[in-house]
């Protein structure tokens, strides 16, 4: 049985998934947030193909606090993001809060050029 936190992120989850939709043009970045690390993807929910991805374990640098570790994250998604001509995208956060680590991960894509 899911626990009071984990069924009140499902709710928020599934609401804002609802609302957001992918498509190639305007791809979805989805965020997936664990103790260790953080993950992120462009997915197209059009055709149900994730374009891009990104995490914390692909980084060499791992002295660094796990705010930066998500801003890094950021900018490495959106450099992939160029790669593949996508400029704009829809942000879901996944039913966490903005604030914090899911905040950094936002500032480091928009620092590396997406525009959401």
């Amino acid at each position: 049985m899911p626990s009071v936190k984990q069924a009140r992120r499902r709710r928020i989850r599934y609401r804002v998934r609802n609302k957001v939709r992918g498509t190639a043009v305007r791809p979805r970045l989805s965020v997936y947030r664990s103790n260790k690390g953080i993950y992120c993807q462009l997915i197209d929910d059009v055709h149900g193909h994730t374009l891009v991805q990104a995490s914390s374990l692909e980084l060499s640098d791992a002295d660094n606090n796990k705010s930066d570790q998500a801003k890094e994250v950021g900018k490495l998604l959106a450099k992939r993001g160029k790669d593949v001509q996508v400029e704009t995208i829809v942000f879901d956060r996944g039913g966490y809060l903005y604030h914090g680590r899911v905040k950094s991960l936002a500032e480091g894509v928009r620092e590396g050029g997406l525009v959401f």
